[in-house]
């Protein structure tokens, strides 16, 4: 058995003040930054809707919503849409807003390292990583999918 069937196609996201570590399977486009339409009464890390292939899709700014960062989309940013976890078909898609492109990563098994001292972690964040030398954040989608229906819901 190869070791490459350990390896995991990655994307690095760089977002304000941190990066994320995702699986390239749940992007499912990369978009220049638009303006959302607002939210009336949304928590202000859920930047408002994008219209995409006929969906109205809610963009969250992960940096505002573990605090980290004042995250605000403009020149050079993009727009990642990601495909929900949760098997909902009302919610099969979100946004998230990042800073610049992408970066494809080979993620090895042994190139991955959690971070051993963990302390409080953010919200929707299972855990801090260290790849060879990008410390990065593995975000829990279905936290963050649950969070954004919650935060929907309160503001309908």
């Amino acid at each position: 058995m190869s070791n490459q069937s350990q390896d995991i196609r990655g994307v690095l996201i760089q977002i304000a003040g941190a990066r994320l570590l995702l699986p390239n399977a749940t992007i499912a486009e990369v978009l220049s930054y638009a303006d959302p339409e607002p939210i009336p009464g949304a928590p202000d890390w859920l930047l408002g809707r994008i219209r995409w292939r006929g969906w109205l899709l809610p963009m969250v700014a992960f940096a505002r919503l573990g605090g980290n960062a004042e995250e605000q989309g403009g020149l050079g940013s993009k727009v990642l849409v990601l495909k929900a976890l949760g098997g909902d078909p009302r919610f099969p898609y979100f946004a998230l807003l990042t800073q610049g492109f992408p970066r494809l990563v080979t993620v090895a098994r042994d190139a991955l390292v959690a971070e051993d001292e963990q302390g409080e972690l953010p919200p929707a964040v299972l855990q801090r990583v260290m790849l060879r030398e990008d410390a990065a954040l593995l975000p829990d989608l279905a936290q963050l999918e649950q969070l954004i229906k919650d935060a929907l819901k309160q503001a309908a």
